[in-house]
């Protein structure tokens, strides 16, 4: 069963959020939410309670269907970081010149798929 947690205009920078979003793609939430507690990254945190409502929602959804989940199986299926909004604007430099300085934000998504066990022959 899928479930998934998304955040919009995250005040983080793209590029820097897919270094965090690559170190826990296809973990365990479990050990996905430790890598993250560790991790001295600005978009850590943010990840981290990305992961934690998605688990919610799949406790949610299993509930709702009646079924139970298995949380300990739950898999860091997908994690996504878009572009988000840029804000522009000019800072006055020497001589009448002038810099753009752009502040991004980024868009994430993650999706959780429960793991199943193969049997072994």
């Amino acid at each position: 069963m899928e479930a998934r947690a998304s955040i919009r205009n995250v005040p983080i920078a793209p590029r820097k959020a897919r270094l965090v979003a690559d170190l826990i793609k296809d973990q365990y939430v479990e050990e996905a939410i430790n890598q993250l507690t560790f991790t001295h990254k600005a978009a850590s945190p943010v990840i981290r309670k990305l992961i934690q409502s998605a688990t919610a929602n799949a406790r949610y959804n299993a509930q709702q269907q009646g079924a139970t989940i298995d949380e300990s199986n739950l898999v860091v299926k997908q994690i996504v970081v878009n572009d988000g909004l840029t804000r522009r604007w000019f800072r006055p430099r020497a001589r009448g010149m002038a810099n753009r300085v752009l502040h991004r934000r980024c868009h994430i998504t993650v999706v959780l798929d429960e793991e199943e066990d193969e049997d072994e022959y």
